[in-house]
């Protein structure tokens, strides 16, 4: 079985593989494993995986890092989703038996919480609006890929597990700078952030602060990487 991974941050790709991958392409990382760079959104994690299925991959990940919605989680938290929710409300689950194996394999390694994982169409930077999803859900983290990453997995009958790392708590309000620095693309234009640094230098602390923990975010799927190969192993999976 061949595993393909979405990921859609070029950060988040670094925890993979040193190999250079533009948007919107794919390379092999290992044997029998694809890793698709997407690009933020649901638009750019759909293509990719669509173009992942197309090379050969038999089952997807969704990769990268999350915002917590529950207080209880901290940045660099693992979370291994056992449902996702979509913007509408509608449920969908992920492969139980590939779940269960991998909560077995890590759990003696890195903690984990395992939960909902709600799918956001925009960037949600604010605490308040956190809060509110996660009454509103029931989900414990959300993120703006997934839900579109599991919706083609299973038209395509793919077994499919999410792999996030949250990198702001809950009780975290974004940076303004960093809704101001993102293109349609949902990437951070570093010329539009450092001027607006420039112009409201009491920005840079939180700035700082969401560094660290994306850092600690990035730490934690790195260690992931390394149990990558058995975690995609055929041991008591079917597809």
């Amino acid at each position: 079985m061949i595993t393909g991974i979405v990921v859609a941050l070029p950060e988040e790709l670094s925890t993979l593989t040193s190999k250079k991958i533009d948007k919107g392409c794919c390379v092999v990382i290992g044997e029998a494993l694809i890793l698709a760079y997407s690009g933020a959104g649901a638009d750019n994690a759909r293509l990719a995986s669509e173009l992942l299925i197309k090379q050969g991959a038999t089952r997807l990940i969704s990769w990268g890092c999350a915002a917590a919605l529950s207080a209880s989680l901290k940045p660099g938290d693992l979370v291994l989703a056992d449902t996702l929710i979509d913007a509408d409300g509608i449920q969908i689950g992920v492969h139980p038996e590939w779940l269960g194996f991998s909560q077995s394999l890590l759990s003696t390694q890195i903690k984990f919480h395992s939960g909902r994982l709600a799918e956001s169409l925009t960037l949600v930077a604010s605490a308040a609006d956190k809060k509110q999803l996660h009454s509103q859900t029931g989900a414990i983290a959300l993120d703006m890929e997934s839900v579109a990453i599991a919706k083609v997995a299973r038209q395509h009958n793919a077994p499919f597990l999410a792999i996030r790392a949250i990198a702001d708590p809950a009780d975290m309000d974004l940076p303004k700078a960093v809704s101001h620095s993102l293109n349609d693309q949902g990437d951070i234009v570093l010329a539009k952030l450092l001027g607006f640094i420039a112009l409201h230098p009491t920005e840079l602390p939180g700035l700082i602060k969401l560094g660290l923990h994306f850092h600690a975010a990035k730490n934690t799927l790195t260690s992931v990487a390394k149990q990558l190969g058995s975690l995609t192993s055929t041991a008591g999976l079917n597809p």
